[in-house]
């Protein structure tokens, strides 16, 4: 049997429990649209955004500066201060909260893809571009590189 590995999208060496701003952005699983429209959130979309919302008050030294709650995936701007957690663990907890939540309605339902994407933001001028991407994207959703027509609802 032969085993794939992944290389790593983890800057080698970096400490990301580290003060900083990043970039986040979260998939569902086979970019499946489970969270309704930008302007039309599904039960599984408010789960999601309620989570969000509430990740400074369960984590110390973080927050969350931006963020979207698209059909088929998350985006965050997410604030590391003297937090204990690092940005794997925070993560993997959000994660695991929204999937908690939406396994109350739906036991049997795959929320997440393996992994996120991250981004270091390290000046100001990468994170008003960025902090402008995550605002633009909901009225962008048709152009959107994670665009999913709802009619056919995942990936292909």
């Amino acid at each position: 049997m032969t085993y794939y590995s992944r290389k790593s999208a983890r800057i080698p060496g970096y400490d990301y429990s580290s003060c900083n701003y990043y970039f986040v952005t979260i998939c569902t699983w086979h970019r499946k649209c489970i969270f309704g429209l930008p302007n039309a959130q599904s039960y599984c979309g408010k789960i999601a955004e309620r989570e969000i919302s509430q990740l400074a008050s369960h984590y110390q030294g973080v927050a969350v500066d931006k963020y979207a709650v698209m059909p088929n995936h998350v985006h965050m701007i997410l604030v590391l201060e003297n937090s204990s957690q690092n940005l794997n663990q925070i993560v993997a907890q959000y994660k695991a909260g929204v999937t908690r939540e939406i396994r109350k309605r739906n036991s049997e339902m795959t929320v997440w893809q393996r992994s996120y994407h991250n981004h270091v933001i390290r000046d100001q001028k990468a994170y008003e571009k960025i902090w402008a991407y995550i605002e633009a994207n909901p009225m962008n959703w048709e152009k959107d590189c994670f665009y999913i027509d709802p009619s056919i609802g995942s990936a292909q």
